[in-house]
């Protein structure tokens, strides 16, 4: 059977979401999914430049300070990329985790508490296991705690989309919620460990504009959502200004795009529990928002600041085999590969044992399996971090960057023979049901 003839149990994780969601999701994945393949794109360019005769003008380019001094935004085209483009990309992550969680499926407590749990299942156990393998390079490299624990939701999608055409769409729901949360404790962690010196006065200054913000995308919501044009005539330039004052105040600047991403408003539920549109009977300022800048960050944002993150100058074979060899090398990528699975598989699974519930029965857990091990796939925010624990263009950041390349290949080829073998599986399954259901439903016309 397929999961739209199974019965469920009222205790089921995983389960089919509602229409509307399902509909939403699906053109996230589709958006992201071109992002991966330009982020992969811009990965392939930055290593092979990175890597050949014009290895002086690539990493120039990535040194070019440009900037207003006195502001303190005189800053490299790198730090541009890092501080400033991935603003845009946490901007979106907080904007889909408050959807999620106010509008979304995931307002149901019973619904939120499995890609909550697994989310930090997948932070813990990755981070545990890096700090077990690489503790005896010393405290430097123990800096780097937080790597492997992040989830590359525009990678992670392309590689699903091409490999998961017959998977439920649970599955699909339940990776992007996965990672989005992840990204909500990825900043999290960057706000709390790696922040520089923090200035009280433009954090303090920041809550000014933040709120005024907030009150404007609120009281607006309604216009702004007829007219979008307007949203960026307002909003915009206030952002800028939350952003740049967060900047000056030592706390990385992507803080700023997730608390501008919680202020603005969402759909409310209905009664009845579905989503609606907002009072003025549109679909309000968040969807407008979503719509106009997700191409934005997973079409330019994102993979510009690959370019400029993934060139790493490897050194030929001598020096691959010194930097996979590396203690801090070793554990990123068996971080990525063996700990976020694991972590996710058993987070996921004490839910269910905390809860009394079942899997639901349209899906198996191979099939949370292969999901898990596709979160391995950390590359954006495991790069950040990277630069934000040792330093853009260090010897350890070098290190690590290769690290998270490898390990992310690695979760993504060992996803795919997991994920590929299901496909296969729910594929042999829809087609038996049409058989069937051209030959009147007998039970044996796939087998004849």
């Amino acid at each position: 059977m397929t999961e739209h003839t199974k019965p469920r149990p009222s205790n089921s994780i995983l389960s089919r979401g509602s229409y509307p969601e399902h509909l939403r999701i699906t053109s996230i994945l589709r958006k992201e999914t071109v992002g991966g393949v330009l982020l992969l794109v811009a990965t392939v360019v930055a290593l092979i430049l990175a890597n050949s005769p014009a290895a002086d003008s690539y990493f120039s380019l990535r040194n070019l300070e440009v900037g207003y001094e006195p502001w303190h935004l005189k800053l490299s085209l790198g730090a541009w990329a890092a501080d400033g483009l991935l603003a845009i990309f946490f901007f979106l992550a907080g904007l889909e985790l408050k959807r999620e969680f106010v509008a979304g499926d995931l307002r149901t407590p019973s619904r939120a508490i499995v890609p909550v749990a697994a989310a930090v299942g997948g932070v813990i156990v990755p981070a545990l296991i890096f700090v077990a393998i690489a503790a005896s390079a010393g405290p430097e490299v123990l800096t780097g705690w937080a790597i492997p624990t992040a989830t590359d939701i525009a990678f992670a999608v392309a590689v699903l989309a091409v490999v998961g055409t017959h998977l439920p769409s649970a599955l699909r729901i339940f990776l992007l919620t996965l990672a989005v949360v992840d990204d909500l404790l990825a900043i999290a962690i960057i706000a709390f460990f790696y922040s520089g010196d923090i200035h009280a006065a433009p954090l303090l200054l920041a809550l000014l504009p933040l709120a005024l913000y907030a009150f404007l995308a609120h009281k607006y919501s309604g216009f702004f959502g007829r007219k979008s044009s307007a949203a960026w005539l307002f909003l915009l330039p206030i952002g800028l200004l939350v952003w740049a004052l967060v900047h000056a105040s030592g706390v990385h600047a992507t803080v700023a795009g997730v608390l501008l991403g919680f202020a603005v408003p969402v759909m409310a539920a209905t009664v009845k529990g579905q989503p609606k549109p907002d009072d003025a009977g549109h679909d309000g300022l968040a969807a407008t928002l979503e719509h106009r800048i997700r191409p934005l960050s997973a079409g330019v944002a994102v993979p510009i600041f690959a370019f400029f993150s993934a060139g790493v100058a490897i050194g030929g074979w001598d020096g691959f085999v010194t930097a996979v060899s590396d203690p801090l090398a070793v554990g990123i990528v068996v971080a990525l590969v063996v700990g976020k699975p694991v972590g996710i598989l058993l987070a996921t699974w004490g839910v269910t044992k905390a809860t009394r519930a079942e899997l639901d029965p349209d899906l198996s857990w191979t099939d949370v399996l292969g999901v898990a091990m596709l979160a391995g796939v950390g590359f954006t925010v495991s790069l950040l971090i990277s630069e934000l624990a040792f330093g853009s263009g260090s010897v350890l950041d070098d290190h690590g960057k290769i690290a998270i390349l490898i390990g992310s290949l690695l979760a993504a080829l060992l996803a795919t023979v997991v994920l590929r073998a299901r496909n296969r599986h729910y594929r042999r399954l829809e087609l038996k049901e049409k058989i069937d259901a051209d030959h009147d439903g007998t039970p044996d016309a796939f087998e004849r």
